[in-house]
C-alpha cells in the first residue's frame, strides 16, 4: 500500500458513500484510477466491507460501555461465540495483560446496560468483567 492508498482509506473512513468522483477530486487522481485502486483494496481483503456509522443525535441515546472480561483460557473461543450473538456487543478486543477481552457494549438504557453486562458474567468460564461507561468519544474515525 502506498500512501495514495492510505489517504483514500482515510477518506473512505470518514465516508464510505463518496462518490469516485469526490474521492478523485480530493486525490486529484482520475475517476478511473480512483476506481480501479479501491476495487484493488478490495480484492486484495485490505477493504472487507463498508459500515454505518450512527449520528451524534442518536448516540446521544445510547449508553455505550467497555466491558473488560477474564476467562478461563481453554474456554475463550466459546466465549467468543457466544458474544458475537449478542447485538449489542459492537465490537471485541483479544487483548495483553490482566484482561482477555475488551467488549463495546451499545444500549438503550443503564438498566439494559445493567442485565448484559450480569448475561456476559454469566457465560460459562468468564472469571470476572469490570464495566467502565463511555461518557464522551473524542476521536472516532
Amino acid at each position: 500500500m502506498d500512501p495514495t492508498d492510505q489517504r483514500l482509506l482515510a477518506l473512505l473512513r470518514e465516508n464510505a458513500r463518496a462518490s469516485t468522483a469526490e474521492l478523485a477530486r480530493q486525490l486529484e487522481l482520475s475517476r478511473t484510477t480512483v476506481q480501479s485502486r479501491i476495487e484493488r483494496l478490495e480484492r486484495t481483503g485490505v477493504v472487507i466491507g463498508y459500515t454505518v456509522r450512527t449520528s451524534a443525535d442518536h448516540n446521544a441515546g445510547q449508553v455505550r460501555a467497555l466491558v473488560m472480561i477474564t476467562a478461563m483460557p481453554k474456554l475463550t473461543p466459546t466465549i467468543e461465540i457466544a458474544l458475537r450473538r449478542i447485538a449489542q456487543v459492537r465490537t471485541l478486543h483479544s487483548v495483553s495483560g490482566i484482561y482477555d477481552f475488551i467488549a463495546g457494549l451499545e444500549t438503550g438504557s443503564v438498566a439494559e446496560l445493567d442485565r448484559l453486562v450480569d448475561r456476559i458474567g454469566a457465560l460459562d468460564g468468564v472469571e470476572r468483567t469490570t464495566t467502565a461507561i463511555v461518557m464522551t468519544t473524542r476521536i472516532d474515525r
